[in-house]
């Protein structure tokens, strides 16, 4: 090939070559997103599509998030054919809901046709219930059946996480029985790794790999070559379990089953690999009251949010400053006292969110159970006793060295020790207390450790001065 074959197309840029869009992380480059609104802007569809047709669906999704919200609207209409299911799939939750809006139902309907049941779900459950009516009446009656079913299913629950397309087939069938179905069939789904093998009653009593098929006779029986044993997914338990039974297990697909044990559904790793990402994100930022911390999220949501969370933790300040309140006659006469004070609680307000993080990981991943509660609350309390005796006594050693008084170094140290405990106790014994209570330990957690390591904190540190005549 010659170097003038190599050459890109008169009139053509830089930005036209795909590996000239992405910078070293894959991420689209400033450049190219304005380039491309560029032409939005200037009325010229056609070298806007001419620069995006060459990305991949997730970098066109990319492309929507990268863009202000006001942009949106006319960059969708310029890349109309380049907004298929797949584009949808990959988009942002935020950004997908905001674009929907914008399209007709019969749009909606069209997109979610394309898309696998649980993905055209994902979809339509943000929608009002009355733009929701209109796309499901837009749809094919069993798209619509399938997607109505999904959706009378808990949010967050296996049944809305489910696709209804899988492969099936009873046990008395032959191998050969079962490559015929597949080759003979052009409506069955492309997409799956293994085959459900099912009973009469179409519950599943195996799985077989498509590699153990093309590598078996075809008189041999599609029960002698299956596997028997297999995770079956309650088609209402909470996606956050599923994710960790996919990872327990190392699965790549998963049979869901109704109450009646009847094979509904499959649940594949690639689903899961997103469930995972967004459940350890949510926890993240449910300790610090962010909300869903998506900054595609709308402002006045966002705000919504945080303020009900900062009205809590202003209650609990509030209740710390009463308990120091309560020995303003001990301060007057100790002005040290308020500049130590605030070291106590806050080196227990840290120790506490150590613990606290590690509890709510280790309920979350299903390492904290009833049978190892005891060792975990044993275990933190020596960390507590070593962190509280260690730094407890270097700051008695700071206190003696600049105010050269014994009473109140043996108080700092007496007071960092107890609140260290208590931080250690709280931070375990709260969020476990939370789960018992069917309370999710990751939204509620942290204001109610916040308070027990700031009261105990003044109060143990004020207390024992006020008892021991601090002057």
């Amino acid at each position: 090939m010659s170097e003038t074959d190599l050459a890109p197309l008169e009139g053509a840029t830089e930005l036209d070559n795909v590996a000239d869009q992405l910078d070293e992380d894959d991420r689209l480059k400033p450049e190219f997103v304005r380039a491309v609104l560029d032409a939005v802007e200037d009325g010229d569809s056609e070298r806007a599509r001419s620069l995006v047709e060459p990305l991949h669906p997730a970098d066109i999704a990319d492309l929507f998030e990268l863009t202000p919200h006001e942009d949106r609207g006319p960059l969708a209409k310029a890349l109309t054919d380049l907004l298929d299911a797949d584009v949808f799939a990959e988009m942002n939750d935020w950004v997908r809901e905001d674009l929907i809006d914008s399209l007709e139902p019969q749009e909606v309907a069209d997109i979610a046709s394309e898309l696998d049941t649980d993905d055209a779900v994902a979809i339509i459950e943000d929608m009002d219930v009355e733009d929701q009516r209109e796309v499901l009446r837009a749809l094919d009656p069993d798209d619509r059946a399938a997607i109505e079913e999904a959706l009378s299913f808990p949010e967050e629950s296996a049944g809305r996480l489910m696709q209804r397309e899988l492969i099936a087939v009873p046990e008395h069938w032959t191998v050969g029985d079962a490559i015929d179905y597949l080759r003979g069939h052009e409506e069955l789904t492309t997409d799956f790794w293994e085959i459900f093998v099912v009973d009469p009653g179409h519950k599943p009593i195996g799985t077989c790999a498509l590699s153990w098929i093309l590598r078996a006779p075809r008189k041999v029986a599609i029960s002698d070559v299956m596997q028997r044993e297999q995770t079956l997914i309650p088609v209402d338990m909470d996606q956050e379990e599923v994710a960790l039974r996919f990872q327990k297990y190392a699965l790549i697909s998963a049979a869901v089953v109704d109450a009646a044990g009847r094979l509904v559904g499959m649940i594949t790793v690639d689903d899961i690999v997103h469930i995972i990402q967004q459940e350890a994100g949510e926890d993240v930022l449910k300790l610090s009251g962010a909300g869903d911390g998506d900054i595609n999220e709308p402002l006045p949501s966002t705000i919504r949010t945080r303020m009900w969370w900062l009205l809590i933790n202003l209650g609990t300040a509030i209740m710390a400053s009463a308990v120091v309140a309560a020995f303003q006659d001990t301060i007057s006469r100790v002005v040290t006292l308020a500049v130590l004070m605030p070291i106590v609680a806050g080196m227990g307000g840290n120790a506490a969110t150590q613990t606290m993080a590690v509890t709510v990981r280790a309920l979350a991943t299903n390492q904290l159970t009833s049978s190892n509660t005891m060792r975990m609350i044993v275990r933190e309390w020596w960390i507590a006793s070593a962190n509280g005796l260690g730094l407890g006594a270097m700051m008695a050693i700071g206190c003696q060295l600049i105010y050269h008084d014994w009473m109140l170094s043996f108080v700092l140290f007496a007071a960092m020790l107890i609140n260290s405990l208590n931080a250690g106790l709280s931070g375990v014994l709260i969020p476990i207390g939370l789960e018992k209570a069917k309370i999710d330990p990751a939204v509620t957690s942290t204001v109610f450790v916040t308070t027990m390591t700031d009261c105990m904190g003044f109060f143990s540190f004020l207390g024992l001065a006020t008892l021991f005549g601090l002057h």
